[in-house]
């Protein structure tokens, strides 16, 4: 593990898999730790043969691309998140590191870096002479072992895939209508009833997937999550115009096979991306920004920012707004805070 620092923020570098582990956040006193760990981790036990490599690691955030997907004998979610990576820097908050292998035929470089007094990591991964369209998405993976409430920039409509991630009960139990759509994520036609998936959890032993389309007109696309008996919040800020999907993975006990083994509960994936063929319902045509990363007119790029602060009241976010160099969030019960952010990362002016 490599250790990237500034001050009030640190997380460390997992190079055989790209993953970014152990991120913390200095803010009133105290650390705040927001991201899943499986409980295998850090274990002497063995994966499935068939698991893909990010499995043994499963928990913090990481890179996919394809995102949900394999693609040239990659595993599942691609080569970012399941092989090597050299670093070429580290220093000064900075890390930057080149992926051993190449997608869709491009190098694939990571940065990630720090600021002072920022609770955020500035994620950015530069394709270049790659060729043809990636689906793409960052992949946070924050823990829910005590609950949690889940609110987001303002959406078209929720919807899952044409398939559930459990079908046969002999394996693991899903409970969202697949394919399915709302404009209320409160009211989310489920097998037993409507689900409010504003809420973690919904349900005591589940594997479920749903996707918020992001509506058109404006730029700023964020996810809060609220996490009460902790008193912190988990966010991610992204330009929604560029990654038009916030994709939500609920695992709550709800898979019976190795390594999962009825024992995964309390995760709550935050996966921000451009990946339409997720979609059961929708097409590119749906969305407010690409379906897919284009590989064929130069270097592309992908921008994510994850963050977390102090949150005591517990309470929903109702709003998040750029204020200059500060970031406003403002909860459903009044409750603000005002924290510095470098907004121009993610080309956010408004």
């Amino acid at each position: 593990m490599i250790e990237v620092q500034a001050e009030g923020i640190r997380f460390g570098f997992r190079p055989d898999t790209g993953q970014l582990d152990g991120f913390t956040v200095s803010d009133a006193g105290r650390e705040i730790t927001p991201l899943h760990r499986a409980p295998w981790v850090g274990t002497d036990e063995v994966m499935p043969e068939d698991a893909a490599p990010l499995m043994a690691t499963l928990g913090g955030d990481f890179f996919c691309a394809p995102f949900a997907d394999s693609e040239d004998g990659s595993p599942l979610h691609g080569w970012p998140p399941n092989t090597p990576w050299t670093v070429r820097e580290n220093g000064h908050g900075t890390l930057t590191a080149i992926l051993d292998r190449k997608v869709h035929g491009a190098t694939l470089t990571k940065t990630l870096r720090v600021r002072d007094g920022h609770p955020f990591v500035y994620q950015s991964h530069v394709f270049e002479n790659g060729t043809g369209r990636v689906s793409v998405a960052n992949h946070a993976n924050v823990s829910l072992k005590s609950g949690g409430l889940i609110r987001t920039s303002a959406k078209s409509h929720w919807e899952t895939p044409r398939t559930p991630q459990e079908s046969d009960p002999a394996r693991g139990r899903s409970a969202l209508i697949c394919p399915e759509k709302s404009d209320d994520p409160t009211i989310f036609p489920g097998l037993d009833g409507p689900v409010d998936l504003t809420r973690y959890p919904w349900n005591p032993r589940h594997e479920d997937f749903v996707i918020g389309v992001e509506a058109g007109g404006h730029v700023l696309g964020w996810t809060a999550v609220t996490r009460p008996a902790e008193g912190d919040l988990y966010l991610s800020l992204r330009n929604a115009r560029h990654l038009p999907m916030t994709m939500l993975w609920h695992s709550n006990g709800g898979r019976d096979y190795a390594p999962w083994s009825g024992r995964h509960f309390g995760c709550l994936g935050v996966e921000e991306g451009a990946a339409d063929h997720m979609l059961g319902l929708s097409t590119e045509a749906d969305l407010s920004g690409p379906g897919a990363l284009s590989l064929d007119d130069g270097p592309a790029t992908v921008r994510h920012i994850i963050g977390a602060i102090d949150w005591p009241g517990g309470e929903a976010v109702a709003t998040i707004e750029i204020d200059g160099d500060v970031l406003v969030v403002t909860g459903e019960g009044g409750g603000r805070r005002r924290v510095a952010v470098d907004a121009a990362f993610i080309e956010i002016s408004e």
